[in-house]
């Protein structure tokens, strides 16, 4: 069979809207796989008048007929987990028919948290805004050969290798004025993990490509955005994993010729969560009303998040690096309170102007040049049709796909799923 893995992932800062997308596009697929990441995301769903948000868990899960799975590349907090699940269970969510992990998903200890908060709390004024879920040191771990895997929870030595591991971080922990106590987190650490052993605990490199081999679809979703990838991200601002498409392939165990369509997510305008390079951000009264409007505060962490107009120079860089084929546009009803409409189309730096973001953005002074386009001013929120479109939304989503080149397939205009307005094919 000639069945591809489609690849979803946020072209931004992350908070693109991934989760709803996912939720949505889930009956064209049979699987849903997570590939990087960890709880330091926050996939927001909503419909039944219900807000649900999902950290580590896959975004397909509240469809009963579907399998989730999270893969390797995913970091897991046994504690997060089970309260993920122990939610799902009471709203009769069959999570040990729907739910399946890789063995080689690496595990958060207690002590990566305190690592990560002592850390950043180090950094002071230079701290990048970490989550403080310990995803930085497990990352570290892992490519330092030092992690646990899900794997090894079923091992005779299991606490040997825990205690070497926690012993190895109370050692780097004693050259921070740090104070700490994980008595109580490693009792529930413990009680998460029970559970986790008591779920579908599989090699999901060979799960998922004997899947494609009998012709199932499946969807990869990533989490945060392209902007905070470990390598193309807004260095060091950035998270401790590749969260772009090619991420797919090393956390899911998929070679690169099985990866078909890369849906790229994308508001309307742009938000950021931490520290780090923001050009079109809006620090006034503009940058406020995005926020009331558009509740943009962390799903994680609860922050406010900065707010800016649409960037298309990091945009067109974020299509470029992961191939993406087809965009979805979110949020596009918060700015119906506008009567004028910015979205910067290059950069303005040491007197060039240009359209790419460069190495050092972060020290750099970038002025985002900007186009106007009148806005829509009418609430979107009870659409259903593209036909019911005011004429000034058509005109920016053309402007958008001339300038990006590629073709906006869904625009969603609210938070519910059935919000969420189908242009044209997203899955052949």
């Amino acid at each position: 069979m000639n069945t591809k893995v489609d690849v979803l992932l946020g072209l931004q800062w992350g908070d693109e809207g991934k989760g709803k997308i996912v939720d949505v596009l889930t009956p064209q697929y049979e699987i849903i796989a997570r590939f990087q990441g960890g709880p330091n995301a926050g996939h927001t769903l909503e419909f039944n008048n219900i807000k649900h948000v999902l950290h580590t868990i896959p975004s397909g899960i509240f469809h009963p007929e579907k399998i989730n799975v999270v893969g390797n590349g995913v970091v897991i907090d046994p504690v997060i987990f089970k309260r993920e699940i122990d939610a799902l269970e009471k709203m009769n969510v069959d999570v040990r028919r729907s739910l399946m992990i890789s063995r080689k998903a690496h595990l958060i200890l207690p002590t990566h948290c305190v690592l990560d908060s002592a850390s950043e709390a180090e950094k002071g004024k230079k701290k990048i805004g970490s989550t403080l879920k310990g995803i930085g040191p497990t990352y570290m771990d892992k490519t330092g050969r030092n992690g646990l895997r899900i794997g090894d929870l079923f091992g005779d030595d299991f606490e040997e290798k825990y205690n070497q591991l926690k012993n190895k971080h109370k050692k780097i922990l004693e050259q921070y004025d740090f104070e700490y106590d994980i008595t109580e987190k490693e009792k529930a650490w413990y009680e998460g993990v029970e559970k986790i052993k008591s779920l579908n605990v599989i090699d999901s490199e060979h799960y998922l490509n004997n899947e494609l081999r009998k012709g199932h679809r499946i969807l990869a979703e990533g989490a945060q955005g392209s902007l905070l990838d470990i390598d193309f991200g807004s260095y060091p601002f950035v998270t401790s994993s590749n969260t772009i498409a090619a991420g797919a392939c090393t956390g899911l165990g998929i070679a690169p010729n099985r990866i078909g369509e890369v849906i790229g997510i994308f508001k309307a305008y742009c938000t950021r969560v931490g520290s780090g390079p923001f050009p079109t951000e809006l620090e006034d009264e503009t940058g406020e009303r995005i926020r009331k409007e558009g509740a943009e505060f962390g799903a994680t962490t609860g922050r406010p998040r900065r707010c800016g107009w649409l960037d298309l120079p990091a945009l067109k860089y974020a299509i470029m690096i992961n191939g993406v084929t087809q965009l979805n546009m979110t949020k596009a009803d918060v700015l119906s309170i506008f009567d004028t409409i910015q979205i910067c189309t290059h950069y303005q730096i040491d007197g060039r102007t240009i359209d790419y973001m460069p190495y050092d953005a972060h020290l750099k002074d970038i002025k985002p040049v900007y186009k106007s386009m009148k806005g829509w001013t009418t609430d979107l929120t009870g659409l259903y049709s593209e036909n019911d479109f005011p004429s000034e939304l058509s005109d920016y989503i053309a402007f958008l796909e001339q300038e990006l080149e590629t073709p906006i397939t869904i625009v969603s205009v609210g938070p519910d799923r059935k919000q969420t307005i189908l242009r044209k094919a997203v899955v052949a």
